[in-house]
């Protein structure tokens, strides 16, 4: 069967955020993103509902805030859909809109391709069931430990943070949000506790060339080898930037390595850490920034539990 992006947007609008008649949906893009944005459109006008779509420029990294006009509107809506260059999760207009009760999915990078094959293919009932079952074995998770054969070899503690379960497909509730293409589970580590040596080969932004070697020391980066262009990104912000800000678990069957983040930290079995703003998803770093790193056929374990043995969930 065939997938066209338009079937894609009926999935989101439909499948992934139950969009009801009358219901008021924002659809938020920029200038590189406006055929997905037109297809959400008029995927979710075909429900009965009242879209508005609102462009802007598109913004420098993820986790910029939107233009406050765009902020404002997030306020209002009963759904918002962002298909952006840059990601919107991370930001205090995402946080604001949740906590008044929108149904949320961001789609940073999203692209036409990826709207008709890989991880928005896949069955979001069953990954919010593999990501529950998931939670119950670690949600009173106290500390985690990453090792790979490449020589990766990170600890952290998790003691008193919740995991974030949502990002499985499916937002029915108020206050939910999701990535699409969706499928994960994370975490916020407490600050000034990670250390060890981290070692990125699947994505880092974009597909890595060559491995990334991360230092970590008191919960930061203090050198990052083979990626010029993100270390640049982090030291144009600041200090707060370098900050572990994540773990997470990838939980999509059908995601696949494709050098664009939004759909390879979703791959089931690997694991990625984020750097920068946790602020909106339960840790104190606020900055403005974000980025993650995706490590393949790592073994997590997490209180003595192996998690992940060489890329397989347990």
């Amino acid at each position: 069967m065939v997938i066209t992006l338009m079937d894609g947007a009926r999935i989101a609008i439909n499948n992934c955020l139950a969009v009801k008649k009358r219901e008021m949906v924002l659809i938020i893009t920029d200038t590189e993103r406006m055929n997905i944005a037109q297809a959400l459109f008029e995927a979710a006008e075909e429900t009965g509902a009242d879209p508005v779509l609102m462009s802007m420029p598109p913004r420098s990294r993820h986790g910029e805030e939107p233009p406050e006009i765009i902020a404002q509107a997030m306020r209002r809506a009963d759904v918002i859909l962002a298909p952006t260059t840059f990601s919107l999760t991370h930001t205090q207009a995402r946080k604001v809109a949740t906590r008044l009760g929108a149904r949320i999915a961001t789609m940073p990078g999203i692209t036409t391709e990826m709207m008709s094959k890989g991880g928005m293919t896949a069955n979001f009932r069953q990954i919010a069931r593999q990501i529950s079952r998931l939670h119950r074995r670690i949600k009173n998770a106290k500390e985690a430990h990453i090792t790979t054969e490449m020589g990766t070899d990170l600890y952290m503690s998790l003691k008193g943070r919740k995991w974030v379960t949502e990002d499985n497909g499916l937002c029915y509730k108020k206050g939910s949000y999701t990535n699409l293409p969706a499928g994960e589970i994370f975490i916020p580590p407490v600050e000034g506790t990670t250390y060890g040596n981290l070692f990125i080969d699947a994505a880092f932004v974009d597909k890595v060339e060559k491995p990334v070697r991360v230092t970590i020391v008191d919960g930061f980066a203090v050198d990052i080898i083979n990626a010029v262009e993100v270390r640049n990104q982090l030291m144009e912000v600041g200090h707060n930037a370098f900050n572990i800000a994540e773990l997470g678990i990838g939980m999509n069957p059908k995601s696949k390595l494709i050098g664009n983040i939004l759909e390879d930290e979703k791959i089931l079995g690997t694991v990625h850490i984020g750097f920068g703003d946790n602020s909106t998803f339960g840790g104190k770093v606020q900055c403005g920034i974000y980025i993650s790193g995706v490590v393949t056929k790592p073994t997590l374990t997490i209180d003595n539990k192996v998690i992940i043995e060489n890329g397989e969930l347990k």
